[in-house]
């Protein structure tokens, strides 16, 4: 099984979450590097399997992975099934780590971070000779460290060392500015709806403080009717440093350009071109709508430049209620001749002096 968090805490199989934090809390305080001068690099390397057994048995989760398969389990590396060598030929039979979420095998917690939640200090290691000063009771000096926590006889406000207690300034970590990235979206996909997914690759810092890449898939449902602008926000999805909380990841609605229809708020508007005499004499317009329908408008009215044809309820879908539409307007270009013959100009002119 590797490395025995139980024993490492010492707590039995059945502790529940009390005891754990009872024995992280004991065992965090009696092998802290800064309070094993002495032996600091022991120390530092207990401290960081103390967090890593905290961590593992506090979540539920984990914590089932790990009683059945062991430490390699968390890994996604799964031991031999047990009939692995039964038999004879084939070779061994390994359990597939596609079966162990990938979360196990990407989430373990900083030991800084672990630390902090139980006595408020974000780093405690990173050069800080004078950490635990204060604890021979004298009320110590104090340091600032490097991301801007403030730490002030920090190991007697723990009952350690009979101390005055302790005081930890902690300086707000900054958010970085949000990253935007256009999401160009066809129109057809804006007025039905569609389902994207986007591969991004961010920087993490990982249990040991080391920043490493690795690749997330988000997952964007547009809704029918959004309109250009329209923002998703993945919260915290940039790239983790030190002192600084991640940037949001936003996509924006963006419209690729549409060969028949332009969109103009809520409502749809097509170009047709006829020639002038169907302008005065009437016309059929035939479209396919986004969804594929077609659609045969009968134009009975005379055409001017300025004319549109309104057809209700065949626009975009209103974004707060989608069983709602906007409108389909159907703009004219008129192509008049170039030329008209003298007959053709005397029979115009007798027919619509009429």
């Amino acid at each position: 099984m590797g490395v025995d968090y139980y024993k490492l805490l010492q707590v039995d199989r059945n502790a529940k979450d009390d005891d754990l934090k009872k024995a992280y809390r004991k065992l965090a305080m009696k092998w802290h590097p800064d309070k094993n001068p002495n032996n600091k690099k022991e120390a530092e390397a207990k401290f960081k399997q103390i967090s890593e057994a905290y961590d593992v048995l506090s979540d539920s989760q984990k914590r089932a992975v790990y009683d059945q398969y062991g430490e390699d389990g968390l890994k996604g590396q799964m031991p031999p099934t047990p009939d692995a060598f039964s038999g004879g030929g084939g070779g061994a039979s390994y359990y597939s780590p596609a079966d162990i979420p990938p979360s196990f095998r990407f989430n373990q917690r900083n030991a800084d971070d672990i630390f902090a939640e139980f006595f408020g200090v974000s780093s405690p290691f990173g050069g800080m000779g004078g950490f635990g000063r204060g604890a021979g009771g004298s009320g110590g000096m104090g340091v600032r460290l490097p991301n801007g926590v403030f730490v002030d006889n920090v190991f007697g406000s723990f009952g350690d060392g009979g101390g005055s207690g302790g005081h930890v300034h902690q300086s707000a970590p900054r958010k970085a500015p949000p990253i935007e990235n256009k999401l160009p979206c066809a129109l057809e996909d804006i007025y039905k709806g569609a389902t994207r997914k986007m591969k991004i690759t961010r920087e993490v810092i990982d249990v040991h403080g080391k920043v490493i890449q690795v690749d997330e898939i988000l997952t964007i449902n547009i809704k029918p009717g959004w309109k250009k602008g329209t923002k998703i926000t993945f919260p915290e999805k940039g790239n983790e440093h030190p002192n600084s909380i991640p940037a949001d990841i936003v996509f924006v609605i963006d419209e690729k350009p549409h060969s028949v229809f332009t969109r103009e708020g809520n409502d749809l508007v097509a170009t047709q071109k006829i020639s002038l005499a169907e302008a005065l004499s009437g016309c059929t317009v035939n479209l396919t709508t986004l969804d594929g329908r077609n659609l045969t408008i009968v134009v009975n009215n005379v055409v001017h430049p300025e004319y549109e044809e309104v057809v209700p309820r065949e626009g975009m879908p209103l974004p707060k209620d989608p069983t709602k539409k906007g409108n389909l307007r159907i703009k004219f270009n008129i192509k008049f001749p170039s030329r008209l013959s003298v007959d053709q100009k005397t029979g115009l002119k007798k027919v619509l002096a009429a």
